[in-house]
């Protein structure tokens, strides 16, 4: 069966739209970065499972709203990888949406600590007053951005999914 490419590139651009103004949105409130991130925008990672544009859409989005966010070329380029990864992880997962919001968390608690120690020169993070750094620093930042990710994506996400699967208006749009 044919797809309709101009249906699919629309719905991409939507998708990589609202991601860079939820993305805005959670930087404004200071929540978009850092250790311990709670990125809004994370939530559309569970798009996946009701369109392949969200694939594209997602990725094109994390490019743009890292750069008008002022990332570092580095973060713009392995924080993009890591949503890809985790789209496409949800994509593959689509027939099994209860669990389709893991690969974003997986991916990004694997990447993004790598990218705060070495980008952004992170050598340390406070938890609850205990100071992590040395051996323990990338354990503790793939455990604080995986709290961000879970909220983001799992909390979130999976009411977006609920909101999004009970109305017809919006299923019917999408492959």
């Amino acid at each position: 069966m044919k797809k309709n490419t101009t249906k699919m590139v629309a719905f991409g651009g939507v998708i990589a739209a609202l991601y860079v103004v939820l993305t805005i949105i959670a930087a404004a409130l200071g929540i978009a970065s850092g250790a311990i991130q709670v990125r809004l925008s994370e939530a559309l990672t569970i798009l996946p499972v009701f369109t392949a544009a969200a694939v594209p859409g997602l990725t094109v989005g994390c490019v743009v709203a890292n750069l008008i966010t002022g990332c570092a070329a580095w973060d713009v380029v392995f924080g993009s990888m890591a949503t890809l990864l985790g789209a496409i992880g949800t994509r593959l997962l689509k027939d099994r949406p209860a669990v389709a919001w893991i690969p974003p968390v997986v991916s990004n608690m694997v990447i993004v600590p790598i990218v705060l120690m070495k980008v952004y020169g992170v050598d340390n993070v406070e938890v609850f007053g205990e100071v992590f750094n040395g051996d323990s620093l990338w354990i503790m930042l793939a455990v604080t951005v995986g709290i961000g990710e879970i909220i983001a994506c799992g909390v979130l996400g999976m009411l977006l999914y609920q909101t999004i699967k009970k109305n017809p208006r919006i299923t019917d749009l999408v492959d």
